[in-house]
């Protein structure tokens, strides 16, 4: 067994036995940029605006009409990237998380995109390498959230180099990189930030996921390639930034590069704030285990043996009414998706059809990876406790897809548990009107396809998040996403001590305090 066993128990029992380092604190002063810094590098503004069809979060949870040939175009990626990852809005909203006296200050201040992130963070770099049918002349490009702009890194087609670390030939020279360089996580989170990371990976393919099928079009993420080739290209330390996404984007025009893979690099460097950069053990042997079977792909049908367990039958079922039909724009979503931290108020229950759309939701469209086979097989499973659910008694259920669904695990109110397990003050549990709880067999996953496996199994759960933050936005009520608790007694709780069933974060949902203090301070 790989070092990622290891790492994903040490993270399932950190609420009970510290991670290294013990009593670390997060030096702010000298906190590293929230992106990149390249000086001197040309830019260019790429589009601003919405593309002109008025594409649903419904349109893209069926999915009727996506065709895996309709192409890209630059309007489509930049309004892409914008309402994924580019700055929107500024927080401002009066809340009960830790960061709410800095929120003011514009030093310090918080900038709302349409894609959820561990703490807020963004660690996730975006590079478009484009071929000759692209645009923009032939080269690599950074995306600067700050400026919804292209940094041209390199001129010149390297897309063959691309093509080799994929070792296959996808049909296109247009490919969209996704990198996270460590420390502007680790700086915080030190040794748990993989961890966040890996979701804040599922989290931003998820919405283009989202956002490109309610067009027609898709997206399908490659976690399986030549790692090291791809860093070498970006002209990054591969221990220090990992490459965890390679995404091809259909084109018009498409045409493979010729001759030899170039062997070019980079050299533009990011320029980093931080006078002193930390480096942790388990975060450099967790990288390190999963870029060792970065080319290994998956035999087809790996996955098959870690797919969710059924449903279990036997126990009391509540049926729940069919899903809302979500008609809201997708960019219309996305700039409303916010968390709720504190705001929570139980004076009004969710209704029964809220509780199944957000259930629903979380589990269409799930992440995929073509090497694996992931999105094919189910992989998560949802749980909820229902707190204040008009028509749902309280209690822990499972929820049941194919059948639209709750079986109870175990009835009475919930919130005494879920407060006692929770360890961070900028969320009552008891006042949202439902925690959703998502599942996945990490150690099965891991068995079937490798240490790398853990980014999938990260990814995944980011994804199911990123799709539930959609769902209430929608719903327009309340949402959160926290991975503050105890996840050993959230299986003690379910009796999923035999199933290898890992709990690695909780989704609340609920309605929000009337009228709660805010500001109006979008951008864009």
């Amino acid at each position: 067994m790989g070092y990622a066993y290891d790492y994903a128990d040490a993270i399932m029992h950190r609420g009970r036995v510290l991670m290294e380092p013990i009593n670390f604190v997060p030096n702010w002063p000298d906190q590293p940029r929230k992106g990149k810094f390249f000086p001197g590098v040309e830019t260019f503004p790429l589009y601003d605006g919405s593309p002109a069809e008025d594409a649903t979060v419904q349109d893209a949870l069926d999915g009727a009409r996506r065709d895996p040939a309709l192409p890209f175009d630059l309007p489509l990626l930049s309004s892409m990237l914008q309402d994924s990852y580019g700055l929107v809005g500024r927080r401002l909203g009066v809340q009960a998380n830790t960061d709410l006296r800095s929120l003011p200050t514009y030093t310090t201040a918080n900038w709302n995109r349409g894609t959820a992130s561990g703490g807020g963070l963004y660690p996730v770099s975006v590079y478009w390498v484009c071929g000759p049918s692209g645009p923009m002349p032939p080269g690599v490009y950074h995306y600067s959230t700050k400026h919804h702009a292209m940094q041209r890194l390199l001129t010149g087609d390297v897309t063959s180099a691309v093509r080799e670390a994929l070792g296959a030939d996808p049909g296109t020279d247009q490919f969209l990189l996704l990198s996270v360089k460590y420390w502007q996580n680790a700086f915080k989170y030190n040794s748990f930030s993989f961890h966040a990371v890996t979701m804040d990976i599922g989290t931003i393919v998820q919405t283009w996921r989202l956002w490109a099928g309610a067009r027609g079009r898709v997206v399908e993420p490659r976690l399986w390639f030549d790692e090291p080739r791809l860093a070498d290209l970006l002209g990054v330390a591969n221990e220090e930034e990992g490459i965890f996404a390679v995404v091809p984007l259909p084109w018009d025009s498409a045409r493979p590069a010729a001759g030899a893979p170039a062997r070019v690099s980079v050299r533009h460097r990011d320029q980093e704030r931080s006078r002193t950069v930390l480096t942790f053990d388990q975060m450099h042997k967790i990288h390190a285990a999963t870029v060792a079977g970065a080319t290994d792909a998956p035999a087809p049908g790996a996955l098959d043996a870690a797919a969710a367990h059924p449903p279990q039958p036997g126990r009391g079922r509540v049926a729940l009414p069919p899903p809302t039909v979500l008609d809201i724009p997708v960019r219309a979503a996305l700039r409303r998706r916010r968390s709720s931290f504190g705001r929570f108020d139980a004076k009004v229950p969710l209704t029964a059809e809220q509780l199944g759309t957000a259930l629903a939701v979380s589990v269409r469209a799930p992440f995929t990876d073509e090497a694996s086979g992931a999105g094919v097989v189910r992989l998560t499973k949802l749980y909820a406790f229902v707190n204040h659910v008009d028509g749902v008694p309280p209690g822990a259920y499972e929820y049941d897809p194919v059948g639209h669904a709750l079986h109870l695990v175990k009835d009475g109110p919930p919130g005494p548990f879920l407060q006692k397990n929770y360890f961070l003050s900028n969320y009552n549990l008891e006042q949202a009107g439902v925690v959703i709880v998502p599942t996945i067999r990490t150690t099965a996953v891991l068995d079937a396809v490798g240490d790398r496996g853990y980014r999938l199994v990260n990814a995944t759960i980011g994804a199911v998040s990123q799709s539930f933050y959609t769902a209430a936005s929608a719903l327009d009520v309340g949402g959160g996403v926290a991975l503050g608790f105890d996840n050993i007694s959230f299986i003690e709780e379910l009796g999923l001590d035999g199933t290898g069933e890992a709990p690695l974060l909780i989704m609340l949902l609920g309605h929000e305090r009337a009228r709660p203090a805010d500001f109006r301070y979008d951008i864009a």
